[in-house]
């Protein structure tokens, strides 16, 4: 991702809602319940697990495949749209907001 002046890197842990397809609803957030008020962009990265040196037994599942969302959020129906990315490392539930961009 290339950095502009209005992001904001981060890497803080964050509660999101999901619907029941699976896509994110909801961001909780410093205090506050960012709605998310677009279509929401998922994807994967891979880890580089030969840095890491991460080892797990056999069955263990996928454990490179880091997940992304991109969603637009927003505070109110009135209020300006702003874009968390949200990531979840494959050995954890915890999601953590990446960044904020201003729309």
């Amino acid at each position: 991702m290339t950095a502009v002046a209005n992001e904001t890197a981060l890497d803080v842990a964050v509660d999101v809602r999901f619907t029941p397809a699976g896509t994110p609803l909801a961001v909780w957030h410093e205090g506050r319940i960012w709605a998310v008020a677009a279509d929401p962009v998922r994807w994967f990265a891979r880890d580089s697990w030969w840095d890491t040196r991460r080892t797990a037994a056999v069955g263990s599942g996928d454990l490179v495949s880091i997940e992304y969302w991109r969603v637009q959020v927003r505070l109110s129906s009135n209020s300006a749209l702003r874009t968390f990315e949200l990531r979840r490392d494959p050995l954890s539930e915890q999601w953590l907001l990446e960044s904020i961009t201003d729309n």
